[in-house]
């Protein structure tokens, strides 16, 4: 705990040196925005296993690891290694950033609608300053989540995604998020706002990779809000290396008649959390939030959703399925919340997991808080193994006991992939995810 603290004051006494660095050409309004976030981070503090909502995730060795600012200097090599990752060309537009900070000569647009503006978070202060503030840290709320208030205190850029108002993104927009720690432990803070106006359509896909097995962390939090009558398509997949330590709050705000899809494929570093919020601000709004997490050895993996109806006749749908081996250790926290204005919801909700092995645990609760009377709600999780009926069928067709279970695992897993939209993506990540089971 001493160590714990010991940090908690380095991150203070680390923004306290970088605060007029950071605030140099930000508005008034953002330097007390990181101000106050910094304020609440230090009364907060790191959250521990005595937090019911962090009940099964220690993050102490997170905590008590003295993380440094990353100052990696981005070298041709690296350069060439980005644009070798296996996604790092979709055929789509891309915005590239290293150790949370764009990259411009790796980034590039393609048939983008006139009028979408796309780039970096720190640029676009210049010429949108007074957009950005009236929106930025709006919603992900610095005040009771430490990892949000250390972001918004510490964030330097991230990417800036406009849609105006009946525009359409016909392909997605790519954000590739690169973390390099150059031989040091070091952390970063992408920060990401995207905002859609009324019956705008966009699909945004957010990548993250590590080049090297640097011990590193990323705190990265994403705004999206969704006019009346947007469309918008959101897909995290996270692969960053075995000794990653990696954060995410996505936070959504919709307005009336809005359609909003997201998409969580974990795969790698060594302790995630991941927090998807939305909430339903208009009548009429729909949020579809689905996940995949395949994890092994002793990675942890931590999924805390929350999906708000706080208006009428909104509708959502949640699956969330984990696919656990080794001793890895996964949790879903799936919660619900039915205010008592939002009469006629339509709401569903799935977790279902796969134990590859005796040592996996999987910790599962889903929840609804119903404070109306006229709603339709369901919810459920399940844990099993492998059905070997199925693997025995399997057999009996001429396939390999190991070579079955796998198809059958890799069905289960499929479910949730098939759900995204984008053909590309769709397909690379099925070669990952197939080698990945090939290797277990």
């Amino acid at each position: 705990m001493t160590t714990v603290k010991e940090q908690e004051g380095l991150y203070l006494a680390s923004f306290t040196r970088l605060e007029k660095a950071l605030n140099e050409n930000a508005p008034a309004g953002l330097s007390k925005l990181r101000h106050a976030a910094m304020g609440s981070f230090v009364e907060l503090g790191f959250p521990t296993t005595r937090d019911e909502e962090w009940m099964y995730t220690n993050v102490a060795p997170l905590a008590s690891t003295p993380f440094l600012p990353a100052r990696v200097k981005l070298t041709e090599e690296l350069r060439r290694k980005i644009e070798r990752l296996p996604m790092a060309d979709l055929g789509c537009s891309r915005l590239t950033f290293f150790n949370g900070c764009c990259v411009p000569e790796l980034s590039k647009l393609r048939e983008v609608p006139q009028g979408l503006r796309a780039g970096s978070l720190a640029s676009a202060w210049k010429n949108h300053g007074a957009l950005l503030e009236r929106h930025l840290g709006r919603y992900a709320d610095s005040k009771t989540h430490a990892f949000v208030a250390l972001n918004t205190a510490f964030f330097e850029d991230g990417a800036f995604i406009e849609v105006p108002k009946g525009a359409v993104l016909q392909k997605p927009l790519h954000i590739l998020q690169i973390s390099h720690g150059g031989g040091w432990e070091t952390v970063s803070h992408p920060r990401n706002l995207i905002l859609v106006g009324d019956t705008g359509q966009a699909s945004i896909i957010e990548t993250f990779f590590s080049l090297t097995e640097d011990t590193t962390f990323t705190n990265t939090v994403t705004e999206i809000v969704a006019g009346e009558g947007a469309l918008v398509d959101y897909c995290k997949v996270q692969q960053e290396s075995d000794e990653a330590f990696h954060y995410a709050r996505v936070q959504v705000q919709q307005a009336r008649s809005s359609s909003v899809a997201t998409h969580s494929i974990q795969l790698g570093a060594a302790l995630t959390r991941e927090e998807v919020q939305t909430v339903l601000g208009g009548e009429g709004a729909e949020s579809l939030l689905h996940g995949l997490y395949v994890i092994t050895g002793r990675q942890h993996v931590d999924n805390h959703t929350l999906i708000d109806h706080a208006k009428a006749h909104c509708s959502s749908r949640e699956v969330y399925k984990g696919v656990l081996e080794g001793q890895s250790q996964g949790v879903f926290n799936g919660k619900i919340i039915v205010r008592p204005d939002a009469q006629k919801t339509d709401s569903k909700q799935s977790n279902k997991n796969l134990l590859l092995s005796e040592d996996a645990i999987i910790n599962t609760k889903p929840q609804l808080e119903i404070f109306a009377d006229d709603v339709k709600c369901t919810h459920g999780a399940t844990v099993g193994q492998i059905d070997p009926e199925a693997v025995f069928y399997l057999r009996s067709r001429g396939i390999a006991a190991e070579e079955a279970k796998k198809l059958l695992t890799y069905a289960f897993a499929n479910d949730v992939m098939e759900r995204l939209k984008f053909q590309p993506l769709r397909e690379r990540l099925a070669e990952r995810l197939y080698a990945r089971l090939a290797k277990n």
